[in-house]
This record gives structure tokens, C-alpha cells and sequence, in this order.
């Protein structure tokens, strides 16, 4: 079983000669480090390219470009990620929704969807990270990244539906890859939407092998070793077990496509995130005289930018960083999932789709960094990465919760990776065709690399899916820029229909 497994990982990797007289000398894990490393280090190098350098910190390019879209969103939308809230809450009650309306899944159904690719890891492990590299104050701009980020979700889930292939079988093809190349086209602009679709398309399915694949596996891995034993064990010295395993179980969700992965995610999304937000208050409302201390800490730690990532540039940088692995916003991966809805007005999606960022970043994230910072467990020298954190903030008030918070961490990371695996199958799709033998060839490499993550470092694993995902944001924000006014334009015909009661309600 070692054997091929090695084999067939260096076949991907372009690697298979130079490895073939190692196989027997090396585990698989140390394998798997010594290929993936090197690669994830160089992918992650050109997307975060730095153009400026502030106060001995590199800013990267392509977090300018995410912030400033999603500023300019907010200002060109005259801040619907505000006013339009109560709207949305509406539509997710299927107020403004009519049974005939073409699509695959519910507003709540494409909710639960998106928000399974979003809400897990990103908010356990990925504000610890935020924490552990930037300090306290990193959260705060993670918290205020995701505000602005809703316009940006808001932009990209209209187009997404807008501009959507409805087939003759009732199934839907949409997201950025064609509301990019749809939508350019009919601007006269074929040439660039083409070449902008088939980028963000390349893009995405290296982001489902990455941030929505093998993050999820290799922190649920690494969160499992421990309750089971720890790095000593024979699991802990070979986790490619731990990840054939997760491989198997995905497999088997995701040949039934987006409705099979609809009625799971809406059963685990919404009960795993009320569990880890109840967890979270316990440990809130037992500490509850500190959380002035803690939001103190967060403002303070934002502002003065004294803790640990470089001033605060570098805090901001950080938090910028970990709020857009977090929530997507920009990123245009859950447009994908979002065109499936069912629904003649596009419009009422980018409001659905709105809540995601408030619901991952401004909620699930901030309980998260209370608790981290309540517990102090992010002081000393020995401070633990991801998921390590998270749990031990959490055993300061609930010393059984690193138990319970391995099976949360699994359930999250299993929805993450099916939901991203309909985003790398659509965009698979698109350039190599929908056939059965294509889309399971998609998936057979998608569940290979669940055992590729579950054995890389954390650091590989987070240079390679920060990379991928940062870079679907180039193609998705130039095509919105320019689709913007289209966007505007639905979003004040719908407003306006609702105040004049031309929009058919439905209790």
C-alpha cells in the first residue's frame, strides 16, 4: 500500500525518477514534506509578491487589491452591506421566492452550502494562526475586513446568478468563470473575459486542492493525533492514514453532486456552528468580568500594532490575510455554489450571500479570539500553531472540549472539502468538459491530495492554499469593477418593487 501511494504522489509532482530509489528509506509523510514543500513555498512567493515595503514590512499586492474592492464595493453599493440585512433574512425565509423558479437548491440550501466552504477551520485555526503571527489585533482587522467584505460577496453571488448556465436537465453551471466571460463578452470585451474566465478557472481547482482540501484535513489530522495520543503514536508518525481515510468518506458524498452536498452541509453547517458558538459562550460568560480586558486588547493590539507580526502593518497585514482565507470575500469561490439557488431574480442571492462574511468573520471569528485571548493561551515563547491553540484556549475553561472540539474540527473540515469540491468540479468542467470520466478524474486527484494535506506541515499547507486562493481574487474583482453597474442597477429595480409592493410576497 506504501509503496504506491508514494509512487503515485511523485507522479503528480513530476517527481517519480528521483523518488523511485528513495521510496523504501523514507515514511510517506517525510516524502510528501520534502515534495510539497518546496512547491508551496514558490506559489506562495509570486502571488504575495511585494510591492511596497512600510516600516521594514512587505505589503503584498494582492491585499491591496482585495481591500480596496471590497472599500469600493461598499461605496458603490452606498453600504448595502448594512441596510440591507433585514432584506436578506427575508429572502432566506423564501419571502421573495417562488416555488417554478429555475435553480437546484433553496436560499438557505446555497447558504448552508457556501457557508460550509467558509465557517470551519478558517475560524478555529485560522484566528489562531492570525494570533499566533500577528498578535491580538489582527482580529480586529479580520472583524472589519469581513464588514467590508459582505459588498464584495454581495457583488459576486448577483453576477454569479445572473450570468448562470441553466442546462436542459434542471442543473446549473455559474460562477466567476462565466459571469467573467458572459459578461465581458456583452460588453465587448470577449477576448478579456475569456482569458480572465479560464485564469480564475485554473485558479479555483488549485484552491480546492488547497485551502478547501487539504487545510481542512491536515488541521483536523493534526487536532485528532492529539486526543488519540499525540506525534508519538503510530497514527501520529503516519497521518497519511488519518487523510485515505477522510479521502474515502468524501468520496462517497461527492458523486452524488451539488443536492447531495446540499442536504449534508445544511444538516452539519448550522448544528456544528451553533455548538462551537455555544462552547464559546460557556468559556465567554465564565470569564465574562475579563472580555473588556480582551476587547481592550483586540483594539489596543490593533492600533499600537505592539504585538507579534512586524508593528502594525504588519498586524493589519496579517488579519487582512487570515479574514479573506476565512470568509472569501473577493475570492469568488462561493459564487460557484451560490448560482445554484433557485431563483428568477439574481439580485436576491448577492443579499443571501451578503450574510456569509457577517455570520464567519464578525461572529464566529470574534468568539474565537475572546476565547484565545481570554485564556491567555497566546502568551509565552511556546505558543501552539492552528488548531493546537484554539483547543487549548478552549481545555482552560472546559477540559473536555479538546474532545469534543476534534469531532467539531472533522465535521468542519468534511464540509469544507465537499462543498470546495463542487467549486474545483465546475471549474474543472469549464476547461476540460462535463464527462463522467473528466469529472471523476477531478475527483479521484481531489481525494488524493485529502492524503497529501492530512502528511504536509502546516506552513506548506497554508503557503500552497493561500497562494491558490489569493489568486482566484485577480481575474473575479477586475470582472466585477467592470459588471458593477449591472449590479447596481437590479439591486435598486429590486429595492424599489419591494417599497412599491410590486414583488409578490410569500409567507
Amino acid at each position: 500500500m506504501r509503496k504506491p501511494i508514494i509512487l503515485f504522489l511523485a507522479f503528480l509532482t513530476g517527481s517519480l525518477p528521483a523518488l523511485a530509489q528513495e521510496v523504501e528509506e523514507k515514511s510517506i509523510d517525510a516524502t510528501i514534506n520534502e515534495l510539497f514543500n518546496p512547491a508551496a513555498e514558490y506559489i506562495f512567493s509570486v502571488i504575495f509578491y511585494p510591492i511596497i515595503t512600510i516600516k521594514g514590512v512587505e505589503v503584498p499586492f494582492i491585499l491591496l487589491w482585495l481591500i480596496t474592492g471590497a472599500i469600493i464595493f461598499t461605496f458603490y453599493l452606498n453600504f448595502i452591506n448594512i441596510r440591507g440585512f433585514g432584506t436578506a433574512i427575508d429572502i432566506i425565509k423564501g419571502k421573495y421566492t417562488h416555488e417554478g423558479d429555475p435553480g437546484e437548491v433553496t436560499h438557505f440550501q446555497a447558504l448552508t452550502a457556501a457557508l460550509s466552504g467558509t465557517v470551519g477551520l478558517g475560524n478555529i485555526a485560522g484566528v489562531a494562526v492570525a494570533i499566533a503571527t500577528g498578535g491580538p489585533g489582527a482580529t480586529f482587522w479580520m472583524m472589519l475586513f469581513g464588514l467590508f467584505g459582505m459588498s464584495s460577496k454581495f457583488m459576486e453571488c448577483t453576477l454569479a446568478v445572473k450570468f448562470r448556465d441553466e442546462h436542459v436537465d434542471g442543473t446549473v453551471s455559474g460562477g466567476p468563470m462565466y459571469y467573467l466571460r458572459k459578461g465581458l463578452a456583452a460588453k465587448g470585451q470577449g477576448r478579456l473575459g475569456g482569458f480572465l474566465a479560464g485564469f480564475f478557472a485554473v485558479m479555483a481547482i488549485g484552491a480546492s486542492f488547497g485551502g478547501g482540501n487539504m487545510f481542512q484535513v491536515n488541521q483536523a489530522a493534526q487536532q485528532f493525533i492529539v486526543i488519540t495520543g499525540g506525534q508519538d503514536t503510530m497514527l501520529g508518525q503516519n497521518t497519511w492514514v488519518f487523510g485515505l481515510i477522510m479521502a474515502v468518506l468524501v468520496g462517497i458524498v461527492i458523486i452524488g453532486g451539488i443536492k447531495s452536498i446540499a442536504k449534508v452541509t445544511e444538516r452539519i453547517v448550522p448544528f456544528m456552528t451553533a455548538f462551537y458558538v455555544l462552547a464559546a459562550i460557556v468559556v465567554i460568560v465564565t470569564n465574562i468580568g475579563q472580555v473588556p480586558e480582551a476587547f481592550a486588547t483586540i483594539v489596543s493590539g490593533a492600533i499600537s500594532g505592539e504585538a507579534l507580526g512586524g508593528g502594525l502593518i504588519g498586524t493589519l497585514i496579517t488579519g487582512m490575510r487570515r479574514a479573506t482565507f476565512s470568509n472569501e470575500a473577493g475570492v469568488g469561490s462561493a459564487a460557484i455554489a451560490h448560482s445554484a439557488v433557485k431563483t428568477s431574480e439574481p439580485v436576491t442571492e448577492g443579499f443571501v450571500a451578503s450574510l456569509e462574511p457577517f455570520v464567519d468573520t464578525v461572529i464566529v471569528c470574534t468568539m474565537t479570539a475572546l476565547v484565545i485571548v481570554i485564556s491567555g493561551a497566546y502568551k509565552g515563547d511556546n505558543v501552539a500553531d492552528g488548531i493546537a491553540l484554539t483547543s487549548n484556549a478552549f481545555a482552560t475553561v472546559i477540559d473536555w472540549f479538546p474532545f469534543m472540539l476534534s469531532i467539531a474540527v472533522i465535521l468542519f473540515a468534511f464540509s469544507t472539502m465537499i462543498s470546495w469540491s463542487y467549486y474545483g468540479v465546475k471549474a474543472w468542467s469549464y476547461i476540460f468538459g462535463k464527462s463522467n470520466f473528466s469529472v471523476g478524474l477531478y475527483k479521484l486527484i481531489f481525494c488524493a491530495f485529502i492524503v497529501i494535506g492530512a502528511s504536509a506541515s502546516l506552513q506548506g499547507v497554508i503557503d500552497f492554499s493561500d497562494g491558490m486562493l489569493f489568486a482566484m481574487s485577480l481575474p473575479n474583482i477586475l470582472g466585477c469593477y467592470i459588471l458593477a453597474p449591472l449590479v447596481k442597477k437590479d439591486m435598486q429595480s429590486f429595492l424599489t418593487r419591494i417599497k412599491k409592493g410590486k414583488i409578490e410576497v410569500y409567507d
